[in-house]
């Protein structure tokens, strides 16, 4: 179930927020991009989710404690990478957040703890045999209760065409 959003009352110079989930998806980067050159263009802001799966850690406790860091580390490093384009050629500093659990509950979880993120952006795979990709579908079908708006962001576009799309 889906838990309602919070009502806030909107004040003068509150940035709007874009939710982007970095995974390991080819289709990831264009959501980047785009959740980035929104913020730039809009004042808004950029927050980063990643999400590790419960299904990393059904080890024994030290070794799932150490493959948590390991995972954690990964994705931080991972995260940089975006951030350091966001910071040094668009003038958005995002935020990363870490959650642990199921990824579609956990977007979800967030759209409802964070009353700032104004629209969640997604990636789609381009490949139409596989389909858009797990979180596309799974969210697709919840869009009409969620909090906030999806953007889909073909992952096929051309960093040309997503620039002039923003």
């Amino acid at each position: 179930m889906i838990a309602p959003h919070h009502q806030v009352v909107r004040r003068e110079g509150l940035m709007r927020k874009f939710l982007v989930v970095l995974d390991d998806s080819t289709e990831c980067l264009n959501a980047m991009r785009f959740a980035a050159l929104r913020a730039a263009r809009t004042g808004g802001g950029v927050a980063v989710l990643s999400v590790i799966p419960p299904e990393e850690f059904n080890h024994w406790i030290g070794v799932g404690d150490l493959m948590r860091e390991e995972a954690r580390e990964r994705i931080e490093v991972h995260f940089e990478v975006f951030a350091k384009w966001m910071r040094d050629k668009q003038g958005v500093d995002p935020e990363l957040i870490i959650r642990e659990g199921e990824p579609t509950d956990e977007i979800i979880q967030q759209l409802s703890d964070d009353p700032d993120i104004g629209v969640l952006v997604l990636g789609a795979s381009g490949d139409r045999k596989k389909g858009p990709g797990p979180l596309v579908t799974q969210l697709s079908r919840s869009a009409g209760a969620l909090p906030v708006p999806i953007t889909i962001v073909p992952g096929d576009l051309s960093k040309e065409r997503l620039e002039a799309i923003t």
